[in-house]
């Protein structure tokens, strides 16, 4: 009995330690993401005032970013209405969904740019992208506000794993589609070419890293215990991953990232082939 009570308060000091962390953890993010995605925002706008189309998409994956922030906020303020609650449970989700689907539909443009130019040079208007994100919101809205409220906890699982499934293969897809088209694309420069890429494998790697814990807990209860921290943690750190596409949909500062690394390369080298003469001479 006395190794019993033992264990139990071991398990409740532990639990406590690691609510504590996910809670700084969140605060950290939030302290962190929503500065820097009211910025984000702000400086797309001015680019689509002028008349460019991709960073609509950018911006309204910020703005989903931008209702999870919120939701984090109001949630870690624990309100003890239930109604409350499931409003705010609900509109994060709704924020997520909308942040999955933009994704999509940045890996969506970056690969028409390369596979098919012409068809999205003459296509690609302010009037159809603005058209997209709308019928995205439309959906993710009915979805969580209407559908999500009657079906039982079962469906509600089954529509989570497949709804955050069927991203995995359209990413894949678009980037082995995107580097095939590379070796044939003439009209793209070779910079454009490299940030095109470099996004793709972003958002495929992020996506892979914060979200596969969350498929992986729905598909099988039985890692309920380990990936149940995890899953979350990864979930709130969305906003802040998506971040580091606003470094590389900026022509300037990914020129001077991409700049900075070959410069490290070309001193690592430099510094290789020193000592392979040296080493020669000896």
């Amino acid at each position: 009995m006395a190794n019993i009570c033992v264990n139990t308060t071991l398990l409740n000091v532990n639990y406590d330690n690691l609510s504590f962390i996910t809670r700084v953890v969140t605060y950290v993010i939030i302290g962190i993401s929503l500065p820097l995605t009211l910025m984000a925002i702000y400086a797309l706008y001015s680019q689509v005032k002028n008349g460019q189309v991709a960073p609509i998409y950018i911006i309204n994956l910020f703005i989903s970013d931008l209702i999870q922030l919120c939701c984090l906020i109001a949630l870690e303020t624990e309100p003890e209405e239930e109604m409350i609650q499931k409003i705010v449970g609900h509109t994060y989700r709704c924020g997520v969904f909308t942040s999955v689907c933009f994704m999509v539909c940045i890996s969506l443009e970056r690969y028409l740019v390369i596979a098919h130019p012409l068809w999205y040079r003459f296509r690609r208007t302010i009037r159809i992208s603005v058209a997209v994100c709308v019928v995205v919101w439309i959906i993710s809205l009915v979805l969580i506000f209407t559908v999500f409220l009657w079906v039982t906890k079962f469906v509600l699982d089954i529509i989570l794993t497949i709804f955050l499934i069927i991203p995995f293969p359209l990413f894949i897809f678009f980037l082995v589609g995107t580097l095939r088209a590379l070796s044939t694309s003439v009209s793209v420069p070779s910079g454009e070419k490299r940030r095109i890429v470099a996004i793709l494998v972003l958002v495929l790697l992020s996506y892979t890293l914060l979200f596969l814990p969350t498929i992986i807990l729905l598909t099988d209860r039985r890692y309920g215990d380990i990936l149940c921290l995890p899953s979350r943690v990864s979930l709130k750190l969305s906003p802040l991953a998506d971040l580091l596409l606003y470094v590389f949909i900026k022509k300037e500062t990914f020129g001077k990232l991409w700049t900075s690394v070959c410069c490290c390369r070309k001193e690592n080298n430099d510094t290789n082939n020193t000592n392979t003469i040296s080493l020669d001479h000896m």
